[in-house]
């Protein structure tokens, strides 16, 4: 790993995005909650928040963080399923790993969830959008 130890613990905060592209009647079936595994925005926003919980065990040589805030939300569009995931610490290192870690989960939840439905999906952008340090 990379020594941040010299460096002062900062507020850090880091954005990412990405989005799970479908079929207009999946995204249908999924306002209805008539997804046969059930509620998968609920879902897909707990396994962002866990993903990047844990982006430290997943990702070698990255630094475990205190987390102080994830927040995982969907914007669902005719045809995709916008995932953003804003994380925010105060530490010597960014967080841009853990939203990226958040946004890549949350949608490989999104794609598990509805792929008996659509065989067309594809999981498409996932980039930082925002990182910031005070």
């Amino acid at each position: 790993m990379v020594n941040v130890g010299e460096k002062p613990v900062q507020r850090r905060r880091a954005v990412a995005a990405g989005r799970l592209v479908c079929q207009p009647a999946t995204i249908r079936a999924l306002k209805r909650r008539a997804l046969p595994k059930g509620d998968v925005l609920t879902v897909a926003q707990i396994a962002g928040i866990q993903a990047a919980k844990r982006t430290a065990e997943l990702i070698p040589l990255c630094h475990p963080l205190p987390l102080g805030h994830i927040e995982v939300t969907f914007r669902v569009r005719r045809d995709a399923v916008e995932v953003t995931c804003a994380v925010e610490t105060a530490a010597q290192t960014g967080v841009e790993m853990e939203a990226l870690t958040g946004v890549s989960v949350a949608a490989l939840t999104l794609y598990d969830m509805c792929k008996a439905v659509d065989k067309t999906m594809r999981i498409e952008e996932v980039r930082v959008l925002v990182k910031t340090r005070q």
